[in-house]
């Protein structure tokens, strides 16, 4: 299972541990992912994803799935995001 957030695209990144005596290392910074259920208001559905907590936050602040997947970009989003926001629009669109 790969380490990136499936709403916003965030991933590892790559810096320095520097220590007391300015030795450099190599290190890892790694997304807060966490596996939540979201709940799309349209399709009255739940959906499981692995989320970075700034991503959730997100996703409260724009009011819901929803509204977070119809202003996200295509290219942020994982193939299972995408399939949903799908979903989504065709349902608008029908409603």
């Amino acid at each position: 299972m790969s380490r990136v957030c499936e709403l916003s695209g965030k991933g590892p990144m790559v810096g320095n541990t520097i220590s007391h005596a300015n030795n450099k290392t190599k290190r890892r910074f790694l997304p807060n992912l966490n596996e939540v259920s979201l709940i799309s208001d349209i399709l009255r559905q739940s959906f499981k994803l692995r989320v970075s907590a700034a991503a959730l936050r997100t996703v409260d602040h724009r009011g819901g799935l929803d509204a977070f997947l119809a202003k996200a970009k295509d290219e942020e989003l994982s193939d299972k995001a995408l399939k949903i926001k799908k979903e989504i629009a065709k349902a608008r669109a029908v409603a």
